[in-house]
């Protein structure tokens, strides 16, 4: 097995989020993925296999559990494929759906990445159990934003949106792991979004991901893409639209994620973002 290592959303080693790839998994088992990626330790390990028709099969692992769809593994992977095979469009089958994915090279010689997640949808979140994510939060209801109403939003994975009334609320995270990998089991949550709202395309985000066995991941692309449909769905922001998503700077490794909103509903939600090997 050829293992490689990359951080997405980010052009410097040390900021972004790491993900593990490996391009041909082909004869790779169920266990040896899960087991590999556990070794690995990032959020997110992705195993490809190559298929007949020219597309790829995609699984993602973190370091206790499968996940249907990651963003940023997706970006790693389609960015580590371009620098082997060259840039182009990619056609992924994951366990969400068909993600189609481009790259693209620019003028300093590094690889962007864009994917297209697959149709957005968001589900309301009944109160007794926003109240007990607020409680592993340890997040007062009081200091959540009234114009950003909680709701679990799904671009390939569900993840409650929870909107801070400031940025200081959101840089103060201090939860209840045990409470909050429970919960989030129990709604088949794959992380929770909570973000700050700097303007009406500028957000900062923070997003805890016990159940993998992390407690906060520096840049999730599927979230990202789940917040897009969540405001269009919500008619929070005008499409087409075009948002700027900064996460990680908490941990200190700062991230950036570009998401296209378009006008319809139909249409997924596009994520924008480069890798760099480790």
């Amino acid at each position: 097995m050829e293992l490689l290592r990359y951080v997405a959303f980010s052009t410097d080693p040390s900021g972004g989020n790491p993900a593990g790839v490996v391009l041909d998994a082909t004869d790779i088992d169920e266990p040896t993925m899960a087991a590999t990626a556990a070794k690995v330790g990032f959020s997110e390990t992705a195993f490809v296999v190559p298929l007949n028709d020219g597309s790829l099969a995609v699984r993602y692992f973190s370091p206790l559990t499968e996940v249907p769809f990651c963003g940023h593994a997706t970006i790693a992977t389609a960015v580590a494929y371009a620098q082997l095979h060259g840039v182009g469009d990619l056609r992924l089958r994951t366990k969400a759906g068909p993600v189609s994915v481009s790259t693209r090279s620019t003028q300093d010689g590094s690889v962007v990445a864009t994917l297209v997640s697959v149709e957005t949808r968001t589900a309301p979140i009944k109160p007794p159990t926003l109240a007990e994510l607020l409680t592993a939060l340890c997040w007062p209801a009081a200091d959540l934003d009234p114009e950003l109403p909680p709701r679990a939003a799904y671009a390939g994975a569900w993840h409650p949106v929870i909107a801070a009334a400031s940025r200081g609320r959101l840089s103060d995270l201090d939860y209840n792991m045990p409470a909050l990998t429970d919960l989030m089991r129990r709604n088949d949550w794959a992380t929770v979004d909570l973000v700050w709202r700097e303007s009406p395309t500028v957000f900062h985000a923070r997003n805890p991901f016990p159940p993998g066995g992390v407690v906060e991941d520096p840049a999730t692309g599927a979230a990202a893409a789940a917040l897009g449909g969540y405001l269009r769905e919500l008619q929070l922001v005008s499409p087409p639209a075009t948002l700027t998503v900064y996460q990680g700077y908490d941990m200190g490794r700062p991230s950036t994620i570009t998401v296209g909103v378009p006008a319809q509903s139909s249409s997924g939600i596009t994520v924008t973002g480069t890798a760099v090997p480790l």
